[in-house]
């Protein structure tokens, strides 16, 4: 999946980027961070195209000197942000939406090398007019979304005595109120908040090492929950003070857990490759603790790379290189297809975006029924490491 976003058109990113060149003449929600407003994977655009024409959609413009790495894309306030590396450095930067133009960029820690391809891993946040980035060193930092100046930087592996992973840290921040948490890794710091206002440590949650995911928010019981699914378990902390409510770790690897938790009422679902599967958790609220037991266990949907959408009843993502439905509440498989090829997918307006390694991007239905494509196209650009 590793691609140069120097030479990406960003109109085709599976990231909704796509929008502009399927939409006319309307503004367009935002998608502030990784997987959208509420990392679920899911735009609210309605009056999409349904079918794309041959070749795809207009392409709308390309935008040149991003550099390498695996950031996707992050639009809010007319901006599209993202993180790329180049020479020994990485960057923060920013493009303007309607013409690719590049409006800023600004230096954040050193470029993360490795076999699997250079460059940070993590997605942008945007959040009351400031920018959280988090590079694969573990460089952690604030800036102004409208000019790039500095708020705040710290390094979060030299702050809490962590280590980097094999192919880097990979999550993207995630902000609240008046805090970013992080999974830091730290002996006694596995995951962390620091204030939004200058960088400061609120409090340290002692778990594990990270994993390569990004976490989630999800109040239940009155109990507000960071989700996360660190490098040997799933666990939830209480957002204000960093007390473990609960964890489950079936459904963990020890290569690489990657895709994000999906938290809808009192279910969470968690899925890993590596020949590994699926869970889904019961959540029950007693007082202020949570408790989660399995709902099921399933070796049906494995996310590698990618993770899956919730659309009514069902989920869809990629098992391992096959794209498939599967009732979210019972695990049962309504179908499979090869579609474009390993990849990701996000969903808007009744329709699966995909996005292939191979670079072939689709549009199909969402339908528990079946597989329905209503157009591809290859993206020309971009390589493999």
């Amino acid at each position: 999946m590793f691609r140069r976003i120097a030479t990406t058109a960003f109109v085709t990113s599976i990231l909704a980027l796509s929008l502009p060149a399927v939409v006319s003449n309307r503004t367009l929600d935002d998608w502030p961070q990784w997987r959208g407003k509420n990392r679920d994977g899911v735009s609210v655009e309605k009056g999409l195209m349904k079918t794309w024409p041959q070749g795809g959609p207009k392409l709308a413009w390309t935008a040149n000197g991003a550099g390498e790495g695996y950031s996707s894309f992050s639009v809010a306030g007319g901006k599209v942000y993202t993180l790329g590396a180049r020479a020994g450095t990485e960057y923060v930067m920013a493009f303007d939406e309607a013409t690719g133009k590049k409006l800023w960029e600004v230096a954040n820690g050193a470029r993360f090398s490795n076999d699997r391809g250079d460059g940070p891993r993590a997605t942008p946040t945007i959040s009351g007019g400031a920018l959280y980035a988090y590079g694969a060193s573990g460089d952690l930092s604030a800036l102004d979304a409208a000019s790039g100046k500095a708020i705040w930087k710290i390094n979060v592996i030299e702050k809490f005595g962590g280590g980097n992973i094999t192919w880097g840290l990979s999550e993207s921040p995630l902000v609240l109120a008046d805090r970013v948490l992080v999974n830091a890794g730290g002996p006694k710091a596995s995951i962390v908040a620091v204030s939004r206002k200058d960088g400061s440590v609120l409090w340290r949650s002692e778990s594990d090492e990270p994993g390569y995911s990004s976490g989630v928010v999800h109040e239940f019981g009155g109990v507000p929950q960071a989700i996360f699914f660190t490098a040997r378990r799933g666990v939830a902390v209480d957002t204000r003070d960093g007390r473990l409510l609960w964890s489950y770790d079936r459904m963990s690897n020890r290569t690489a857990n990657v895709a994000t938790p999906i938290a809808r009422g009192n279910k969470v679902f968690f899925s890993s490759d590596y020949g590994t599967g699926a869970g889904l958790l019961e959540l029950t609220a007693s007082g202020k603790d949570i408790s989660a037991k399995e709902v099921y266990f399933t070796r049906e949907m494995r996310n590698h790379h990618s993770s899956s959408v919730l659309v009514g009843d069902h989920l869809y993502g990629f098992s391992s290189a096959i794209l498939t439905a599967m009732k979210f509440d019972s695990g049962e498989v309504a179908w499979r297809d090869r579609s474009v090829g390993k990849g990701a997918v996000v969903f808007a307006d009744d329709r699966l975006y995909l996005f292939s390694e191979s670079g072939v991007v689709g549009l199909a239905a969402a339908d528990p029924t079946g597989y329905r494509e209503h157009g591809r196209f290859q993206i020309k650009t971009g390589s493999l490491p």
